[in-house]
């Protein structure tokens, strides 16, 4: 649900495409975690994915660029759209304490708004790296904060089935994109992509087929700088060569791990 605006412009139908929503679900990697960044409407116990409805001037690419943007203050970020989500009975439920939420924030939705009706919500998953994001509560939020994929909150309508289906998506797009780019900082050791790609897949992978893979598929180079972490502990630092990965996310490439 977009969050810039909580007014009566918000149930104008000349400014939106009626029951088309976006739900962008935005991953980042912490401390060998997935997590995705959830908001909690005000009012609500339950929380929802990040997500708002499509305006008539912006195409569903720019409205999910626009609720990251909105949500992690970040521009450009690597999104993809992986399913539709419709069905008469996906947000019924829950809409009876939307409206309350909206009413209890002064808004009061007109009686036959298309707003509190069935719609179809196009989804996207986007990858940020963590650090970088600084996380921005809209007016329509209580809470927005990120959750370990593994242990999610209670979630309206079917968003836990969204960030079901983004995982999906996710463990299936990262053996053909070099997607680890945007979740990691610039420079990383071997150990912590590696661990990246398994918390992702929710698997083991042997480390020398997985670093010889990987260094095989020419995306990333070592560099000659190291990182002191401790006695005798001074792994080499890496990075995504940028042409190659330009190159692999426009044409594909394959990571048998």
């Amino acid at each position: 649900m977009d969050t810039t605006a909580l007014d009566a412009s918000y149930f104008d139908e000349q400014l939106y495409v009626k029951h088309v929503a976006v739900d962008n679900v935005i991953f980042g990697y912490h401390d060998r975690e997935l997590k995705v960044l959830l908001q909690r409407p005000n009012y609500q116990q339950k929380w929802t994915v990040a997500g708002g409805y499509v305006r008539k001037t912006e195409s569903v690419e720019e409205a999910a660029h626009n609720i990251a943007f909105l949500r992690t203050g970040l521009k450009d970020l690597f999104l993809e759209q992986f399913r539709s989500f419709g069905n008469p009975s996906r947000t019924k439920e829950d809409w009876l304490a939307i409206k309350k939420s909206f009413e209890n924030a002064g808004v009061q939705p007109p009686p036959d708004s298309w707003i509190l009706d069935y719609s179809v919500s196009i989804a996207f998953y986007t990858l940020t790296e963590f650090s970088l994001v600084s996380v921005q509560k809209g007016p329509f939020d209580e809470a927005l904060e990120w959750w370990p994929v593994a242990q999610l909150p209670p979630m309206m309508f079917d968003h836990a089935l969204i960030i079901e289906e983004a995982l999906k998506a996710l463990r299936r797009d990262i053996y053909h994109y070099p997607i680890g780019y945007e979740l990691l900082p610039r420079k990383f050791t071997l150990p912590e992509i590696h661990s990246l790609y398994e918390t992702i897949l929710g698997k083991t992978l042997d480390n020398r087929n997985f670093t010889r893979k990987l260094m095989s598929s020419g995306i990333i180079k070592k560099l000659d700088e190291i990182r002191s972490i401790g006695a005798h502990r001074s792994p080499y630092l890496y990075k995504f060569e940028k042409k190659k990965y330009d190159a692999a996310l426009k044409n594909g490439i394959f990571l048998g791990f």
